[in-house]
C-alpha cells in the first residue's frame, strides 16, 4: 500500500496508475494534484503567491525565520514551541539543501496530474485536511470508487502536530489496509505511447530501389530498437517504416523519441514522432484504447524532424528539465475536443 500526499500526490497517483499490479492500495493525505490555481482548482497558489513562496524558500530555507512564517500560516499552535521549532529546523536542514528545496518547490509549482486521476484503478483512500477539504474532495471525485475519511475538525495541515488528527489518520489507514484483499492484475494501465515514421519514405524507397531501401530500413530498425532499449521502452508494433512503442515513464518516452530523431540523422533520415500519456487497455501483452489513437493522431500532425506531444505529457514531465514550444490547439480526427500540442526543443 502506497501512502503519500500533499505535493507528493503526483508520484503516488502516477505509480498506482502505471503499476496497478504492484500497488494493492493508495492512501492520499491532503492531496494536491495541481500546482497553480485554475478556474476548476481554486485552492492552489496563484502565480504571485508562488513568486512570494519561492522567494521565501530562497531567502530562508533551513532558518528559524522560515519556520516562523510557515507556522503562523499552517500550524499556529506550535509557532511558540521552541522544541518543535528546533526539530523542524533540524529536519529542514537534513532533508534538502537550499538549492534542492528551491528545485523541489519549483517542481511542485508545475505539478498537474489531474488528467491521470481517472486512470487510477486501485482501491484508494483520500483523507482531506479539515481546514481546506476542497483539494481532497476534488481528487476523490475523480478516482473511481475512492473512499473519503474526514479528520477531526481541528486537524492541522501536519498530522504530527495534532494528536487527534494523527490518531484518526492512522486508524483510518489501518482500517483501509485491513479491508484490502488479494487483487488480480488490472486490465487497464497508464502508459505513454510513442509513434514514429520516416518522412518521405515512399519517395525515398522508390529512389533507392528495393535492395538498398531494405538495407536502410534494417539499419533504421536497429537504431530505433537500440534507443527503445536504452530508455526502457517496449516495442509493440512495426509496420513498414513506422514504430509503435510504450513506456511507463513519460520523460523517458520523450528522451527516447529525441534520441531516435538525432541518431537517425546519421543515416540522413528524418522522422516525425508523436507522444501521449493516457489510460490504455491491456490484452495479450498489447495495449489499445483512445490514448493509443490520440498518440497516432498527434504523430500524423508532426512536422518533419518534429517530436510532438500532448499537454498531458508536458504536465507530467514538469520539473524534468525537458523543454517544449507550444504548437497551439488542434482537432484530432475521431477524438472529441481541441488538443493543445507541444514540440520538444533541442535545448
Amino acid at each position: 500500500v502506497l501512502w503519500t500526499g500533499g505535493t507528493s500526490t503526483g508520484i503516488g497517483v502516477l505509480f498506482a496508475a502505471t503499476y496497478p499490479e504492484r500497488c494493492a492500495g493508495l492512501v492520499l493525505f491532503d492531496p494536491r494534484v495541481k500546482g497553480i490555481r485554475s478556474p476548476d482548482y481554486p485552492w492552489a497558489p496563484t502565480e504571485e503567491e508562488w513568486r512570494q513562496r519561492l522567494a521565501a524558500v530562497r531567502a530562508g530555507w533551513g532558518e528559524r525565520r522560515y519556520f516562523e512564517s510557515l507556522a503562523r500560516e499552517w500550524a499556529p499552535e506550535v509557532a511558540a514551541d521552541d522544541g518543535f521549532r528546533d526539530w523542524f529546523v533540524w529536519h529542514m536542514r537534513r532533508s534538502l539543501s537550499p538549492g534542492a528545496a528551491l528545485t523541489s518547490f519549483r517542481a511542485a509549482r508545475e505539478l498537474d496530474v489531474s488528467d491521470v486521476l481517472t486512470a487510477v484503478r486501485v482501491p484508494t483512500l483520500v483523507i482531506p485536511r479539515p481546514a481546506l477539504p476542497g483539494p481532497g474532495h476534488y481528487t476523490a471525485e475523480r478516482i473511481r470508487g475512492a473512499e473519503v475519511v474526514e479528520l477531526p475538525e481541528l486537524g492541522g495541515v501536519y498530522t504530527w502536530v495534532d494528536d487527534d488528527a494523527h490518531r484518526a489518520t492512522m486508524e483510518a489507514t489501518e482500517r483501509f489496509v485491513a479491508r484490502l484483499k488479494g487483487r488480480g492484475g488490472s486490465e487497464r494501465i497508464l502508459a505513454t505511447v510513442l509513434f514514429t515514421d520516416i518522412v518521405g519514405s515512399t519517395a525515398l524507397a522508390s529512389r533507392l530501389g528495393d535492395s538498398a531501401w531494405r538495407e536502410l530500413l534494417q539499419r533504421h530498425h536497429a537504431i530505433v530498437r537500440r534507443e527503445l532499449a536504452r530508455f526502457q521502452g517496449r516495442e509493440l508494433d512495426t509496420a513498414g517504416d513506422g514504430f509503435f512503442a510504450a513506456f511507463d515513464g513519460p520523460a523517458r518516452a520523450v528522451l527516447a523519441a529525441s534520441a531516435i530523431r538525432e541518431s537517425l540523422r546519421a543515416l540522413e533520415l528524418e522522422i516525425r514522432a508523436g507522444l501521449h500519456t493516457g489510460e490504455c487497455e491491456v490484452s495479450d501483452g498489447k495495449i489499445a484504447g483512445i490514448a493509443v489513437s490520440i498518440g497516432a493522431r498527434i504523430s500524423s500532425l508532426a512536422a518533419p524532424g518534429e517530436v510532438l506531444v500532448s499537454s498531458t505529457v508536458t504536465d507530467l514531465v514538469a520539473g524534468s528539465g525537458l523543454r517544449f514550444d507550444e504548437r497551439g490547439e488542434h482537432e484530432l480526427e475521431g477524438v472529441p475536443g481541441a488538443w493543445r500540442l507541444y514540440a520538444v526543443t533541442d535545448g
